[in-house]
């Protein structure tokens, strides 16, 4: 059995956020929230909103199974680029420079293993 989130429009950039989530592919998931719970990252907050996301649906979707989160690991972890905000700045010259603040799109698919029962 799968479960999926999907966390829109994080204000990080997905550069930062798909060395986090390098960590945890494929990684069971009560080991993947000690790697995050213990991560020195700041913007490790969106990836664990979203695991947290993956395993409470699947749980919910497991429904007489009784699946707990022993029994789930990270099947798939990716993040994509979202849209740029543009703002600009003053730069040399009176001329502008623009500031980009990137977004990122991060969606965590979390799975049973084999050995559970459906």
């Amino acid at each position: 059995m799968e479960a999926k989130a999907l966390s829109r429009y994080q204000r990080v950039s997905a550069k930062k956020i798909n060395r986090i989530l390098e960590l945890i592919r494929g990684r069971d998931v009560p080991e993947a929230f000690n790697i995050l719970t213990f991560l020195a990252k700041p913007t490790k907050q969106g990836v664990l909103k979203t695991l947290n996301s993956a395993v409470a649906n699947a749980i919910v979707l497991g429904g007489k199974a009784k699946l707990s989160e022993k029994d789930l690991y990270v099947k798939e972890a990716v993040v994509n680029g979202g849209p740029m905000m543009k703002r600009w700045q003053a730069g040399p010259r009176g001329s502008a420079s623009i500031i980009r603040h990137r977004t990122c799109h991060i969606y965590i698919v979390v799975a049973s293993k084999e050995g559970v029962k459906k």
